[in-house]
């Protein structure tokens, strides 16, 4: 062989099917953009708008999740937190766990953990009733009684 053949440079092979890194990277960049938008105008319309923090109680937020609006908002911004999150701690244990049963128990661990609290969250905001039936009255948010 000359040296000029050991030189060239080496094509990497391709795989075939999908490339699940490459879909999950462009996930990243994607929700991340998103996510910054869906964030700020949720602190936007919680601190800025209206009285600001000062606001904020019990009533506030049961307000606002009465609303499909931001009941779709909040959800968005959940399922996108926490997919963004579960698949950036399955990149880490990908590069940092050398032990194939101990990263693919991990991965399905994180897995696990994220789709039970996405499901759990979005039952709270889709569920969730500031004004219980049968509770004091005395207790309840003052809207309760214009609903």
């Amino acid at each position: 062989m000359n040296a000029s053949a050991l030189d060239a440079p080496r094509t990497p092979q391709r795989r075939k099917g999908s490339n699940l890194e490459k879909w999950g990277w462009l996930y990243m960049r994607l929700s991340g953009v998103l996510l910054i938008v869906l964030i700020f105008g949720h602190l936007f319309v919680n601190l800025m708008v209206g009285e600001g923090i000062s606001a904020i109680s019990f009533g506030f937020v049961g307000g606002k999740l009465s609303d499909p609006f931001w009941q779709w908002w909040d959800v968005l911004m959940l399922w996108l937190a926490f997919i963004h999150g579960a698949n950036g701690m399955r990149t880490v244990v990908n590069d940092y766990v050398l032990n194939t049963k101990v990263r693919a128990t991990l991965v399905w661990i994180i897995g696990i953990v994220a789709a039970l609290m996405i499901l759990l969250g979005t039952l709270v905001v889709f569920t969730f009733d500031p004004c219980p039936a049968g509770s004091d009255p005395a207790l309840l948010a003052s809207f309760c009684s214009e609903l």
